[in-house]
């Protein structure tokens, strides 16, 4: 931007301005928020349409565009505005406005909203421009906009005031057109490939689908106490049982009551799948043609760059067993170690502090994560989990103690979950059991079988491959964002007052 842009500083004094301004154009011209206002093409429409015009050039086209008044130079004789899509220079002079127009540019600032009319032209300087003949006050913007070439520095205002950071961060509008087009290219995928997009309960009488602490409400008119899901799964599983699709999925909002970080929000997007008659290796092959789609899609290319690293979304990806993961990075062979007495004590003597009552799995799943999770740049898939932990997954064949589920890692982040689904009705409730009773056992005693869900399962549930993506994770990695509120339009935060 031009060092000679007026800008109006953060202060009363300016804010009393902009008051006194608006209190004389109600006098002067009455409606100031009016609530017609027809253009006749946005600012990028506008620049496509005349992009071959030749500099010091006037079509004699008469245009309409409205946006917010960014820049204004020489007492209003030149005014960039924008809209959503663009910028066009607006130039009001005697020789082409009328006096009524003239008469408004005093009072117009900076951040307000305006249309105007008028002439479609190319400066010799080659600047696409408007030679205007009427001007409207379509919104008096009563605060002043920070110093557009800088933006908002304080991080913290840039969360709590995001219509500001979006107004002066070209990068941050960037990364919400390019997080709306990841979600839109992930539906068009996963409509391409035949799955039927559906709609599953955000409150739930009983939660289940995961393991994570609920957001608690209550229905005033069942007078029931219910909770934010914290996953659609049981209500997608009794889709495929009736038989509706053989291929469902849903973007989904899930809440969980847990902490905040760099990649957690209490509020988050997941896109969850179920596909009967498919296993996970099917799953495999489906989330690595999706990544390499969306990847494409937003950057051209299935190569981008995170921070100072290279990420590649080409297929295949890499997959590796858990065991064997955690054995080429420790020396542990969990597969040769028989009882849980013995997981922990091989735990304990190779350094690690795993719990007095952990199992063999929860020994192999936590060295996995203190060990080989951080070190998976690229993205790979790692299967075989322990069922300790992964009870709605069918076991792998010939090792009744691993799984047939897989989770995506990508800069050392889970980005997805998937199983072969467990589909057997006793196994399932006898799981379901054994998971309701750890939880009560920790003091969970607010949670319930989900009686509904084993009903249906008992009605039969076709074999199938179920997936879990984060797609605020997903995203994060395909803008080159490090932080979730980076991308999450209005993430949680504390009260100002806190």
């Amino acid at each position: 931007m031009n060092d000679k842009t007026e800008t109006a500083t953060l202060s009363s004094d300016a804010t009393e301005v902009r008051a006194q301004k608006l209190k004389l154009l109600r006098e002067q011209i009455g409606d100031v928020y009016p609530a017609h206002f027809h253009r006749t093409m946005t600012n990028a429409e506008l620049a496509a349409k005349y992009e071959g015009l030749e500099p010091d050039t006037e079509t004699g086209d008469v245009v309409t565009v409205a946006g917010r008044v960014y820049s204004s130079r020489n007492s209003g004789m030149f005014m960039d505005i924008h809209d959503a899509s663009a910028k066009i220079q607006i130039f009001s002079h005697k020789d082409v406005t009328g006096e009524e127009a003239r008469a408004l540019l005093p009072m117009i600032d900076i951040g307000d909203i305006i249309g105007v009319t008028g002439v479609v032209r190319r400066t010799k300087r080659g600047e696409l421009t408007i030679n205007a003949q009427q001007i409207t006050m379509l919104t008096k913007s009563l605060l002043p906009m920070p110093e557009k070439w800088h933006g908002l520095s304080d991080i913290e205002l840039r969360y709590r005031k995001r219509h500001l950071d979006i107004m002066t961060n070209e990068e941050s509008k960037l990364r919400f057109q390019q997080r709306s087009r990841i979600v839109s290219g992930i539906r068009r995928f996963m409509e391409n490939d035949g799955f039927m997009e559906v709609e599953t309960p955000m409150l739930h009488s009983v939660y289940g689908g995961a393991t994570a602490e609920p957001f608690k409400t209550h229905h005033n008119t069942l007078k029931l106490d219910m909770y934010l899901r914290i996953a659609p799964e049981l209500f997608l599983k009794r889709t495929l049982v009736s038989g509706l699709t053989d291929k469902v999925f849903e973007i989904n909002r899930n809440f969980r009551n847990e902490g905040v970080s760099t990649r957690h929000n209490p509020e988050f997007t997941m896109m969850e799948c179920y596909w009967a008659y498919a296993d996970y290796e099917d799953i495999m092959d489906l989330v690595e043609r999706l990544f390499s789609t969306l990847a494409m899609s937003i950057h051209g290319s299935t190569e981008f760059a995170f921070g100072d690293k290279q990420i590649s979304f080409k297929g295949p990806f890499r997959r590796v067993p858990m065991p064997d993961a955690v054995k080429e990075a420790t020396g542990i062979d969990f597969l040769a170690i028989k009882t849980d007495e013995e997981a922990r004590a091989a735990s304990k003597a190779a350094g690690f502090a795993v719990e007095k009552d952990a199992t063999w799995g929860e020994c192999l799943a936590f060295i996995f994560e203190e060990k080989v999770e951080g070190t998976l740049i690229q993205p790979a898939h790692v299967t075989h989990f322990p069922k300790d932990i992964s009870p709605f997954a069918k076991e792998v064949p010939g090792e009744p103690r691993l799984v047939e589920r897989f989770e995506t890692y990508c800069n050392a982040w889970e980005l997805g979950n998937a199983f072969s689904e467990l589909n057997d009705p006793e196994e399932q409730r006898a799981r379901m059991v054994e998971q309701l009773e750890q939880a009560h056992a920790r003091g969970e005693k607010q949670k319930e079988l989900d009686e509904e869900f084993l009903d249906a399962i008992d009605q039969g549930m076709p074999p199938a491959g179920g997936l879990g993506i984060g797609v605020d994770r997903l995203i994060m990695l395909l803008t080159n964002s490090p932080s979730i509120r980076d991308i999450i339009l209005f993430p949680a935060r504390r009260n100002k007052a806190d």
